[in-house]
């Protein structure tokens, strides 16, 4: 019998997709699926015709999608329609929110950052989450850093987890564990 093929899609900002990606690729190696793993701010995708599965990651920063993934979704907006689609999102911000109790706020970005753009490219996934991600203070601007500089006192209490000086990841594992499963169990 024929595995089903599986594509892994992602745009990443600070690593946090690539780490989720490549976390949710494990699982689903583990389950007997074969998987391509594509960041597609170096790798371009010419056809997806193959793959049974289209998992689409995407870094989220100041609720804007990655560029590279927005032209993902363009070039592929006809195809991706007629597949099985799951979608996840990397969101610092979303441990933090649960931290201070923020649930209409959460379930505002979860409607922004995963339904709406379901619907704006017609897809009708099998499955859409937001995971936490990592916020890194090495890299982002200096309007970014001053911006969050208002929260960072909440980020230990809020679970995020200082992996090296001035990085902060807020993913829960078990979480990306249990989705990729979840998934393969779907599929």
């Amino acid at each position: 019998m024929e595995k089903t093929q599986i594509l892994i899609a992602y745009g990443t900002r600070y690593g946090a997709t690539a780490g989720t990606a490549e976390e949710i690729s494990k699982v689903l190696q583990g389950e007997g699926f074969e998987l391509k793993v594509v960041n597609l701010k170096e790798e371009k995708v010419k056809d997806i015709s193959n793959f049974d599965l289209i998992i689409i990651g995407n870094g989220m920063k100041m609720e804007m999608w990655t560029s590279n993934v927005k032209a993902f979704l363009k070039k592929f907006s006809n195809e991706l329609k007629e597949k099985k689609v799951a979608i996840f999102v990397s969101s610092g911000g979303r441990a933090l929110m649960e931290y201070k109790g923020e649930n209409d706020e959460i379930e505002r970005i979860t409607k922004k950052y995963l339904e709406d753009k379901a619907t704006k490219y017609d897809l009708n996934p099998i499955s859409m989450i937001m995971f936490g991600g990592i916020w890194d203070y090495n890299q982002m601007g200096k309007i970014y850093r001053k911006f969050l500089d208002a929260e960072k006192e909440n980020f230990i209490p809020a679970g995020f987890k200082e992996t090296e000086p001035g990085v902060y990841d807020s993913r829960n594992w078990d979480e990306i564990h249990k989705w990729a499963k979840e998934l393969a169990n779907t599929i």
